[in-house]
């Protein structure tokens, strides 16, 4: 539901088992008014396109503002790691980083969204009643990181707001 003219890049860091990313993103593609890909290193980020990370390989920006691939070993058992991209957002974008915790499993990326939270960024969690799994949200809501609980369909238009510069964060 996000919409074409996003003026941001997006980084997604999804749990998969080995080879389906790449059927994510042409069924994403199929979906979405964005473009959606999966990340290749040193690739230079684009607004309103939604980069995904490949397997077994960390997301991230690099200080060039391009997409910094890494196999660095997994953070808490995760690589990809959220971790791994929200403290590299934390690093090149500071307070005008900004990230979204949705649906899963255990806490990845909760120490990543404390250091994104300690450079002024800006946190949103999805909210249980629309979570399938509430691992992941509620570890960065218990921890204080989260500015906005959203519920899923509230999401979208939230990052509009927040995104675009289209009124003001509620």
């Amino acid at each position: 539901a996000l919409r074409s003219d996003l003026q941001v890049p997006i980084l997604v860091v999804q749990h998969l088992a080995p080879e389906f990313i790449l059927g994510l993103a042409e069924w994403l593609n199929l979906t979405s008014a964005l473009r959606v890909q999966v990340a290749e290193d040193g690739e230079r980020l684009e607004p309103g396109v939604v980069y995904l990370a490949p397997d077994q390989r960390h997301l991230g920006v690099a200080p060039s503002h391009a997409i910094l691939l890494s196999e660095d070993p997994p953070i808490d058992g995760f690589r990809p790691s959220g971790t791994f991209l929200f403290e590299s957002v934390a690093k090149v974008y500071g307070p005008a980083g900004a990230a979204l915790i949705m649906t899963g499993m255990g806490r990845d990326g909760v120490a990543g969204l404390r250091t994104l939270r300690q450079a002024g960024g800006h946190v949103i969690a999805q909210d249980e009643e629309s979570s399938v799994v509430f691992g992941m949200p509620s570890e960065a809501i218990a921890a204080g990181y989260a500015d906005r609980v959203l519920p899923l369909l509230q999401i979208p238009g939230y990052l509009d707001t927040l995104l675009n510069g289209r009124g003001q964060r509620r």
